[in-house]
């Protein structure tokens, strides 16, 4: 099938959930430049499902992603998508003023409940006494199992008859009579539509296709694991950020998940860890907890991709005629991924939006990006 009603570019978390959804109603081809779909960002995140964390818009879309992640539908996936995991937020007393700021935010308020020292060391003994002056609880937030979330997709995807090609790079696009031509891997595949659901490389698709870029730009986060005293049980310990985003780590099947909260622009490529960010996750672990890290057991980095206002690019391009952009979620992928497919693949089906996101779509659009005429990023 390499003609089809719609060719998605990328077959991470955004690129799946769309074309499972597309796949309903058309003939949808998923191309992925790597050898398995998942294998940069998506394949690479520890997600935490909380309705507090990003921007005003990445919340509604958190929000309005929730009923699909705790109650998924039958036969989507072999387990539950989510498992609870409280996510603590500290601050020491420099922070504090930063601490009762989020605490005060409309959205955050109601989700959340204030601690004292003793209590944040009673959820996580690990922590310094004196480090913490304070601290913000949200009970409900959740582990997301995201290997299942997105292969949930990649099967819905196949049972509607979807097909996907990996070790497919877009090497060029052009748009003709027939739509959409595009060169991928060995093959050349034409579509009326194309989602440009590529991630990091999403500006680069859309240069290919002779567009303007909006402005993409790839950061990576480090992310380290690390083991916890002999005959300690941290399952049941929160998600503990600090509150100024400078570190955070959690419970990972026994061990610690660290990361120092980079967000180091980089061009898009196959992330490596930086071993200064390593030692500065190290650091600030060592300063907040009573843990002293003598062995690495694992070391890796992802990307995140975000647009200049930190908002996802959703929608139809204003320059060329069949071209959706599905990018820019930046760290916020994994949890928004049900919202924000179904409100892409309603946009194109011309059907109806999700409950509650209407407001949203003009900050998604990527015509205030366009309007600007934005250039090539500095290489």
């Amino acid at each position: 099938m390499n003609h089809a009603d719609v060719i998605v570019i990328g077959a991470g978390i955004a690129g799946a959930s769309v074309a499972a959804h597309l796949a309903e109603a058309q003939r949808v081809v998923l191309l992925e430049r790597e050898d398995r779909a998942g294998y940069h960002s998506t394949g690479r995140s520890a997600a935490l499902f909380t309705e507090i964390y990003g921007n005003t818009v990445i919340r509604a879309l958190t929000r309005a992603s929730r009923k699909f992640l705790f109650e998924p539908p039958a036969g989507f996936a072999e387990g539950p998508l989510t498992r609870p995991r409280g996510c603590l937020y500290i601050a020491t007393q420099t922070q504090l003023g930063s601490l009762r700021d989020f605490a005060a935010l409309p959205d955050v308020a109601p989700a959340t409940r204030a601690l004292e020292e003793r209590e944040a060391l009673a959820l996580c003994p690990l922590l310094r006494e004196g480090y913490v002056a304070a601290a913000l609880l949200e009970p409900d937030s959740s582990d997301i199992d995201v290997s299942a979330l997105h292969q949930g997709y990649l099967r819905l995807f196949r049972r509607r008859a979807g097909r996907l090609v990996t070790n497919a790079p877009v090497e060029a696009l052009e748009r003709g009579a027939p739509g959409w031509t595009v060169c991928a891997g060995t093959e050349r595949f034409t579509a009326p539509l194309v989602v440009n659901a590529a991630g990091a490389w999403a500006d680069e698709v859309a240069a290919l296709a002779g567009l303007t870029r909006v402005g993409l730009q790839p950061r990576r986060r480090t992310a380290v694991l690390v083991d916890v005293p002999s005959g300690m049980d941290v399952s049941r310990w929160p998600f503990v950020n600090d509150v100024d985003e400078q570190f955070y780590f959690k419970p990972e099947g026994g061990s610690l998940f660290l990361s120092p909260a980079d967000e180091t622009p980089v061009e898009p490529s196959d992330a490596q860890p930086d071993e200064w960010d390593v030692a500065t996750a190290v650091e600030r672990l060592e300063a907040a907890t009573t843990l002293q890290i003598t062995r690495l057991k694992a070391r890796w980095a992802g990307l995140r991709t975000f647009a200049p206002d930190r908002t996802p690019v959703v929608g139809y391009s204003g320059e060329g005629e069949g071209f959706f952009w599905l990018a820019g979620q930046g760290g916020y992928g994994i949890q928004t991924a049900p919202a924000l497919s179904r409100a892409a693949a309603a946009l194109i089906l011309e059907s109806s939006l999700p409950e509650g996101l209407g407001a949203e779509l003009g900050a998604l659009s990527p015509g205030r990006f366009e309007a600007l005429g934005r250039v090539p990023r500095e290489r």
